[in-house]
């Protein structure tokens, strides 16, 4: 939750709860504290009343939409069977781009030019020109 902020960002934010909170900051930390208790407790008894109707075990990540249904509704053949076209479609999209990166390569020099026709002047390409 906390992984991008840095140490002199978390001591700035404990200065601030504490200026904010003064004395009752221990109290406020402790009710924050049994909030999210109770929270997870829900959601724990929600997963199991769930997973015992359904008579399934389903994990609380499982209760996304596309997880649910493509963990407990779908086969393997019939997942495989809707991730296939779409696989061929991305492989051939992928090769494609490539294949333009290559070709329309920015950085590349201008081609040789063609004997008896004068050289054309440098062109700056740039990215704005581009679009």
């Amino acid at each position: 939750m906390f992984e991008n902020l840095n140490g002199w960002e978390i001591g700035a934010l404990l200065l601030i709860a504490l200026l904010i909170f003064g004395e009752r900051l221990p109290k406020v930390i402790a009710d924050g504290m049994r909030m999210l208790r109770n929270l997870r407790a829900m959601a724990t008894n929600a997963t199991g009343d769930l997973s015992r109707e359904l008579g399934t075990d389903i994990k609380l990540e499982d209760l996304n939409p596309k997880t649910f249904v493509r963990k407990h509704l779908l086969s393997e053949e019939d997942q495989a069977t809707l991730t296939k076209p779409l696989q061929s479609l991305y492989e051939d999209v992928k090769s494609d781009v490539s294949h333009i990166k290559d070709v329309a390569d920015i950085n590349a020099p201008d081609p040789a030019p063609l004997p008896g026709t004068e050289p054309r002047p440098a062109i700056q390409r740039n990215y704005d020109d581009m679009t």
